[in-house]
């Protein structure tokens, strides 16, 4: 008596089981038609038992998925379960759905039992991932082309100012103010064609998505840059002021470091605080295995608590000036972020701003 029911009980509970599941539940032949579904297979397809059990399985997948479905079938049959294996299904109403399979087989019996999960939102939210992906890189593309386009071309008119400058006789200028800006344009000019060069390099490497770095020289790398903006350092009365005699070198990007000093020095200037004059204080440090370089200014300042989530945004301003573009500290940030850095920043109104950037060695 006990035997009987253990048994009625098993097979009404492996009936159950069959009917309730949320998964799609499958006996196939090896014959290629379906022997049992279960309901929530014919809800998912749209189909009824009968329907599905009536025509080959074939015909309820997708064209372009039959051979590789039936290449794994012919696995089944040796007796090769199948697991995680993914096919398209065509509903009644014609709609596609993705389904993931885990089968087993038995032998004797010349049946598949099958468990499928339907994946149609994972395939759909891949392929909505996979369609952001190439939109980005054909707009990285696009910028980039720009970028390289822009740079090479402003090259020629750069070399040509040079070839101007080289063509004044200057030996017949008497006024020695007249020289002396005559020579601070022509470094100018000299030093925006060797950033050009620099950027077009940068890119040419960068197809290999690899940034350049070589040992670079904190005091070369200033003199560089304030060389190229010598004279808006001395219309604005600013003093630089420097000291890398505690770490002189860095293993870094020459552009990333040159376009870093260029951007804290100029906006320095740019807010620097009207009743003072300006002071940019520069200096690097040893700390383990980083090596920092401190930027300092006697600017306008501005409250960090209000700005310290915005500050290296792109288009973000702090102050009412015209040149203002808010460009300069998200390409700072992000020079020091692409070469695995950080970056902190202290500022206070009417005192000034500090920049520390950390260099791993």
């Amino acid at each position: 008596m006990n035997e009987k029911y253990n048994h009625l009980c098993d097979t009404y509970n492996t009936e159950l089981f069959f009917e309730l599941s949320a998964d799609l539940l499958f006996i196939a032949g090896f014959d290629g038609y379906f022997k049992k579904v279960n309901p929530a297979a014919c809800q998912l397809l749209e189909y009824s038992a009968e329907e599905l059990l009536d025509k080959p399985i074939n015909y309820f997948i997708h064209e372009d998925d039959r051979d590789i479905t039936t290449q794994n079938r012919n696995n089944i049959k040796a007796g090769i379960p199948l697991l995680n294996f993914e096919n398209r299904y065509v509903t009644k109403s014609g709609d596609i759905i993705w389904l993931s399979w885990t089968s087993m087989p038995l032998d004797d019996l010349e049946l598949v039992y099958a468990i499928a999960k339907n994946i149609t939102h994972i395939k759909k939210m891949e392929e909505e991932r996979n369609t952001l992906l190439l939109n980005l890189q054909k707009i990285n593309k696009d910028l980039k082309k720009l970028t390289y386009t822009a740079s090479h071309d402003m090259r020629s008119p750069v070399n040509n100012l040079l070839t101007v400058y080289s063509l004044l006789d200057t030996s017949k200028i008497d006024d020695e103010e007249t020289f002396e800006y005559i020579e601070m344009s022509k470094k100018a000019t000299e030093g925006l064609k060797q950033t050009l060069d620099n950027y077009v390099d940068n890119i040419s490497h960068n197809e290999s998505l690899l940034v350049k770095s070589e040992p670079l020289s904190f005091e070369k790398s200033l003199q560089s840059v304030s060389d190229s903006i010598k004279s808006l350092i001395k219309s604005t009365r600013t003093t630089l002021v420097y000291d890398f005699s505690e770490a002189d070198t860095i293993q870094f990007n020459k552009s990333y470091l040159d376009s870093i000093f260029l951007n804290l020095i100029t906006n320095a200037i740019k807010y620097a605080n009207p009743e003072v004059m300006p002071i940019v204080t520069i200096s690097s440090k040893k700390k383990h295995d980083i090596t920092q370089l401190i930027v300092t200014d006697n600017g306008q300042g501005f409250d960090i608590k209000k700005v310290k989530n915005k500050i290296f945004g792109l288009n973000q301003k702090f102050h009412n000036n015209p040149d203002s573009k808010g460009i300069g500290l998200y390409l700072v940030y992000h020079h020091v972020m692409d070469m695995g850095g950080s970056i902190d920043v202290q500022s206070q109104i009417g005192v000034g701003t500090t920049f520390t950037i950390n260099f791993k060695n």
